[in-house]
């Protein structure tokens, strides 16, 4: 590019960048993708003059990309033999997760501009540059100068291919070859298209390896173990026989699948119970398929133990005119957690007085509470009132809550615990009338001081909400229930093995509702088809800033949740459990920031 074709291509820049760029053909000088790239940095507040880029200091290179890309880039890297070319590998997120040769000052300046391992240029982050405009285009891209949005990068020209797996469809990440302008040659793009092209058969060759191997074991599986259940499955093929077909549902294949993985380690085969979808407890053993290096996926045989019932002993039901509906179904999930609160669900039922649900903001307490109304009542009327409006118009805030009561239809009180100070002698005489019975109230806890934790007095049974991160496990099954609110598309988008693994190893701070925001936003981007990592918001795609530390202070914490909830928040009965005194016991839930007033305790009732 001669200096003149460079500074008429500045002006026009600068001429296009001054204001807000118009959908459409904007310049006969600049390319139409480049135009369109630079609306799309416009549109999320991408600044031209900026010159940060997010920054993972620990990441993982993609297992599946690494297979295929690094036999063909170790021999471009050699081709090239320290030339001012470089040669960079990111991952489906924009990552850079591996950088090769380009000589000395090239990686200086590469340096410089952060171009290097660990950075992320998607173009939501660092403006048109040949990774992520080539992810968001999936189609090779070439950036070239001043055609870069970010001023920092105009040194440089880019030529991206994403790289896309034969079989999936999905992009695994994206081959660059990045040097100065000056260096710029026409022979770049038809060698980053070939060495592309040559990954990409390597990711054929390698899935199709690995799927001979799993259908060679999946059959001798098959032939052996007559009666069990047998699956044999990756991130990608799942095969199973006849009984493993009516066992097994979609979420639990991503289940297996996650627990196979974290069981085995370095082992070749390992035994355990897992709990599958419709309260199903199986004897699984799980085998490798493949070398430790390179597994080729798993092996799984189960055998039914029982079906478990997670009902409790339910107390002899007062004579009262509440009768339980027996057409609900009861609530989701697999986890211990979630089997404590169905029972707790059950036991509720036997109450004959007003009942109270606490738990976390987003844990899903109103739904717990609507679930409760629908197992007493059916399809009855159903009243919902926010105790915050109790400040704004106390008087008749009271009479309509007093009045719906009387009409003998449940009243879902939510937030209880934020009542007005001025009501709180109003409600405790209320909630002494027989028609408190009809109440379902939703706190974030017990306890505390003042007015309102009078109140909660008065509501003698209480029931938790645990959090998601307590339950995890139960992400699959409450992703099919959420994404039937974010999609017309049928059948339902499903959550892929790497996805679902992503997703349970997250805090969720916000709980079910942060869950839900995610899975809407995953559902649009998805277009009906199965939700991949790519289609998660770049925020909840990592987890690589876990340590190794971190994960088994988790592990170890959930370990410690399990016993207590199993035990009904007993401390004792959980050290006995664990195998540890009680004073361990203690000291540990001080270590992992267990709260000990928001455990899932014993229920408690007047009954």
């Amino acid at each position: 590019m001669s200096r003149t074709e460079d500074s008429v291509r500045r002006a026009e820049r600068e001429r296009l960048l001054a204001t807000r760029l118009p959908a459409g053909p904007a310049s006969e000088v600049v390319r139409d993708e480049i135009v369109s790239s630079w609306r799309r940095c416009q549109v999320v507040g991408v600044v031209p003059e900026g010159a940060e880029v997010p920054y993972r200091p620990e990441f993982e290179r993609p297992q599946r990309l690494r297979r295929a890309a690094d036999p063909v880039i170790d021999q471009l890297a050699e081709q090239l033999d320290d030339g001012p070319i470089s040669i960079l590998v990111a991952d489906s997120d924009a990552q850079i997760v591996d950088r090769r040769a380009g000589g000395r000052d090239l990686s200086k300046a590469l340096d410089a501009a952060y171009v290097a391992p660990g950075f992320l240029y998607a173009e939501e982050f660092t403006g048109t540059n040949g990774i992520g405009s080539a992810l968001e285009e999936r189609r090779p891209f070439i950036v070239s100068g001043s055609e870069h949005f970010r001023e920092n990068l105009q040194e440089f020209t880019c030529i991206g291919s994403p790289l896309v797996h034969p079989i999936s469809g999905t992009v695994e990440g994206v081959l660059d070859v990045t040097c100065r302008i000056g260096n710029t040659h026409e022979a770049i793009k038809p060698l980053v298209l070939s060495a592309a092209r040559e990954i990409e058969a390597r990711m054929y060759a390698d899935a199709s390896r690995r799927e001979q191997m799993l259908l060679e074991q999946f059959l001798r599986a098959r032939r052996r173990a007559t009666t069990a259940a047998v699956l044999s499955l990756n991130e990608d093929v799942v095969m199973a026989n006849t009984a493993a077909s009516a066992l097994v549902d979609v979420s639990d294949q991503a289940m297996l699948w996650e627990w196979a993985c974290q069981m085995l380690g370095a082992q070749d085969e390992v035994v355990g119970e897992v709990r599958l979808a419709r309260d199903v407890l199986v004897q699984a053993r799980a085998s490798r398929v493949g070398e430790r290096g390179s597994m080729a996926g798993v092996l799984v045989e189960m055998r039914p133990r029982s079906r478990v019932t997670t009902r409790a002993t339910v107390l002899p039901r007062p004579s009262t005119s509440l009768s339980p509906s027996s057409d609900e179904p009861p609530l989701k999930g697999r986890s211990v957690a979630s089997a404590r609160l169905r029972e707790d669900v059950d036991t509720a039922l036997a109450a004959a007085g007003p009942l109270l649900v606490c738990g976390e903001p987003g844990a899903g307490k109103r739904f717990v509470a609507a679930h409760l109304h629908r197992r007493r009542h059916g399809d009855t009327p159903l009243t919902e009132l926010d105790a915050r409006a109790s400040h704004d118009t106390s008087d008749q805030w009271i009479e309509q809550l007093r009045d719906a009561l009387a009409a003998e239809q449940t009243v879902i009180l939510r937030r209880i615990d934020q009542l007005a100070p001025t009501l709180a002698d109003a409600m405790e005489r209320l909630l002494e009338e027989p028609a408190a019975r009809w109440l379902v109230a939703t706190s974030r806890a017990r306890g505390g001081d003042g007015a309102a934790a009078r109140v909660l007095d008065h509501l003698p049974f209480s029931l938790t909400v645990p959090p998601l991160r307590y339950r995890t496990e139960d992400i699959a099954d409450l992703a099919a229930d959420l994404l039937v609110r974010h999609t017309t598309h049928r059948p339902l988008p499903r959550l892929q093995p790497g996805t679902l693994r992503t997703l349970r190893s997250l805090d969720w701070p916000g709980n079910v509702r942060e869950l839900d925001g995610v899975l809407a936003t995953a559902a649009g981007r998805s277009l009906g088809c199965d939700i991949t990592h790519e289609h998660l918001p770049p925020e909840y795609r990592s987890t690589s800033n876990r340590t190794e530390h971190r994960s088994l202070q988790r592990a170890e914490r959930d370990i410690v949740l399990e016993a207590l909830a199993e035990t009904h928040g007993n401390k004792l009965a959980a050290a006995e459990r664990l195998g540890i005194a009680r004073s361990t016991l203690y000291r540990k839930m001080r270590i992992l920031g267990i709260d000990e007033n928001h455990l899932p305790m014993a229920p408690t009732t007047s009954l």
